[in-house]
């Protein structure tokens, strides 16, 4: 189906953070838009509140009339709903075009410059800060994010004039082979969903094949020393980068009294004196990633410059609610060993001398299975690790998977408990803390609001 033809969109799971920003797109658009989630949410109250009919119960009758016409109807669905769900069953029957969210993006990337962020860990990040920098720049751009960014409440941008669009690209489920990146940036290729890939060599080639999928013409912004062999088509350039050395790179950094800043070296134009907005080690990196790309699309320096001092970060990506010299509080959608690693490193490196309690609860049997060593290496750089039990997203148990293999791991020296999820808010309310961190892509983050009362209280 042509983007002309269509008058409705119904989306079986609107209230996934990628999902939702297509809706708020095609609404934008002056689409009908419609939608099944399987429980009310603050964002799916806020698609009602802004004309997106949502409901709640796997019922055909409660889906709009306007959207069961197959011939100016576009159904979209998220990989993460049952093969036998109800509606998708009856839409998938009955003669519909039906699609998966990244099939609309790649269409999205057709009739756009797309410029799409890539990797393991560190593209919702450096796709939000990228957003910014070019909506508040001349260029300009619309967006659709994996994360509700701070600057505009909300994971979409949408440009009346601007050909430009900046998209998170999934790997989970080989999702990003429907793009066709004008431009992308590709931060890692640390092995990750090996339920659906099986084998590391697998995850690799799945990057390489993505590599293939950029458009002559364009670019391609490669995290130096990553294991996968790319595959450009010719006409792509080629860029490497990192934070201390590649065509892009950082120099002259300076971490002082909770401020960054640092020099973007760059083959186009070196731009002095970079502020982060957001000053936290690890987006040093993020933002090299981010600038290149603006800058190859034609952000200035003073954009540039302007862009990441102004950048407020993501919701639940080094999310601080608590910042004071008697208590730190931050929230972190870090669930893979390397961004445990990253988020670590970088609390370690911005309080040297503080105490540094991390809550974590690892996310999907499988990974636990298939990485809790590396977990366990990850988060013995911290003085304390208070593990959950497993958030199962949609896995049933494994026999023998449990957060003590976790446990066992930890390094000598570091103090550890595992306790139950609904007793992390008493853990916190009868022990002494300075520095905590709340890590996992589950739902613990659902009590930050608590936990935030809590050590303010104390404090």
């Amino acid at each position: 189906m042509e983007l002309k033809d269509i008058k409705s969109v119904y989306f079986v799971g609107v209230g996934g953070i990628g999902m939702s920003a297509i809706a708020r797109y095609f609404l934008k658009q002056g689409k009908n838009v419609g939608g099944y989630d399987k429980t009310p949410s603050a964002l799916t109250r806020q698609l009602e509140e802004e004309g997106i009919k949502v409901h709640y119960e796997e019922n055909l009758e409660l889906v709009p009339a306007e959207c069961k016409d197959k011939e100016t109807t576009l159904v979209v669905y998220t990989p993460a709903i049952p093969k036998e769900h109800v509606e998708l069953v009856y839409f998938q029957e009955n003669g519909f075009d039906v699609e998966k969210r990244a099939q609309v993006l790649g269409m999205l990337t057709r009739s756009h410059k797309g410029l799409c962020f890539s990797g393991t860990h560190g593209k919702t990040t450096t796709s939000t800060m990228c957003a910014h920098i070019m909506h508040q720049s001349s260029v300009d751009c619309n967006a659709f994010l994996g994360g509700i960014s701070k600057n505009y409440g909300t994971n979409y941008i949408l440009s009346e004039e601007s050909d430009y669009v900046v998209i998170e690209a999934d790997e989970f489920d080989r999702s990003f082979h429907w793009l066709r990146p004008w431009m992308s940036v590709i931060t890692s290729t640390d092995p990750d969903h090996l339920d659906i890939y099986g084998t590391k060599e697998a995850y690799l080639e799945s990057f390489a094949h993505y590599s293939e999928l950029v458009q002559p013409g364009g670019a391609l912004i490669v995290h130096k020393g990553l294991e996968v062999k790319i595959r450009p088509q010719e006409g792509v350039k080629i860029y490497e980068y990192s934070r201390d050395e590649g065509d892009f790179h950082a120099e002259n950094i300076k971490i002082e009294k909770g401020n960054i800043s640092f020099d973007f070296i760059s083959p186009v134009e070196n731009v002095r004196g970079i502020e982060l907005g957001q000053p936290i080690p690890i987006n040093i990196v993020n933002g090299i990633a981010a600038m290149a790309m603006a800058q190859l699309n034609g952000c200035t320096a003073d954009e540039l410059r302007e862009g990441m001092k102004t950048y407020g970060g993501v919701d639940r990506r080094f999310d601080f609610r608590i910042r004071s010299e008697k208590c730190v509080l931050l929230s972190d959608y870090a669930h893979h060993p390397k961004e445990i690693h990253a988020s670590a490193s970088s609390l370690r490196e911005l309080y040297k001398d503080r105490h540094i309690t991390a809550i974590f609860q690892p996310h999907l049997y499988t990974r636990t299975r298939d990485f809790y060593k590396d977990f366990a290496d990850a988060l013995s750089i911290l003085d304390k690790v208070v593990l959950t039990e497993i958030y199962p997203a949609r896995e049933l148990p494994i026999p023998g998977v449990t957060s003590e293999l976790i446990y066992d791991n930890l390094a000598e020296g570091v103090d550890k408990i595992i306790i139950k999820k609904d007793e992390v808010a008493d853990y916190l309310r009868n022990n002494e803390t300075d520095v905590v961190v709340v890590l996992g892509a589950g739902d613990l983050d659902n009590q930050m609001a608590e936990f935030t009362e809590i050590l303010s209280a104390k404090n």
